[in-house]
């Protein structure tokens, strides 16, 4: 099935592999060697960055993508690289400032992916219109109407243009105490162990949000390593 125009893939950057690895299969119940986690590169920390979740879009060709981007205000981060799979990639940030990483996939899918099942995606952004615009010319995205839910301004997107509504925009323009930021909601087994989970490996329950179908969908961040930057 191909994923051109969306994420495919996560990758954990933190601070300390290990630690990281045993969180994550406590909380989420997965193998934690199966996890696809790496070091956060020096330079990030130089500029600031915590430890963070990166997703990887679809583009195909990679160079091309980037400066077609870039052309829509996004910031390149650095060159293109190729990591030891034959994954392809460039990070940049969009033009409301949130990390994501434009990608062509491995000849070979890494086996088991990166350990998780994303159910949607979350973007955080201080300009809605301008993400809904760069995002939908860039990838093909159908964006549906805004809804409100907990007070939050939520515009939902899809893939494409027959697709199921996979994730939304949040609006951040009055709330400057969160940074621009992609937010990847993972399945769990059960949502209350889960929570136990996270407070029991230290961790903290940011928020929790009730979805219109009933779902709960809580946003956790740990000490350790954060679901959210």
């Amino acid at each position: 099935m191909t994923t051109f125009g969306q994420f495919f893939h996560v990758t954990l950057r933190t601070l300390d592999i290990v630690a990281a690895r045993d969180f994550y299969a406590s909380v989420l119940g997965v193998n934690g060697a199966g996890l696809d986690v790496v070091p956060l590169h020096e330079a990030a920390i130089a500029r600031g960055a915590r430890p963070h979740w990166l997703g990887f879009v679809d583009v195909g060709d990679v160079e091309p993508a980037a400066a077609a981007f870039a052309l829509r205000g996004a910031t390149a981060m650095g060159l293109k690289w190729v990591n030891p799979q034959g994954l392809e990639a460039a990070m940049m940030r969009d033009p409301g400032g949130a990390l994501l990483a434009l990608a062509k996939p491995p000849p070979v899918p890494r086996p088991g992916g990166s350990g998780l099942e994303v159910l949607s995606y979350v973007l955080h952004t201080p300009d809605v219109d301008t993400a809904k615009k760069s995002y939908s010319e860039q990838f093909g995205w159908r964006f549906e109407p805004p809804i409100q839910i907990a007070g939050l301004n939520l515009h939902p997107f899809a893939w494409h243009s027959r697709g199921p509504t996979i994730g939304a925009l949040v609006d951040i323009a009055n709330r400057p105490e969160v940074k621009p930021h992609w937010l990847f909601q993972v399945r769990v087994a059960a949502l209350e162990l889960a929570v136990d989970a996270v407070q029991a490996a230290g961790g903290l329950v940011a928020s929790e949000l009730t979805l219109p179908t009933g779902n709960a969908s809580p946003s956790a961040t740990t000490r350790r390593a954060r679901l959210s930057p």
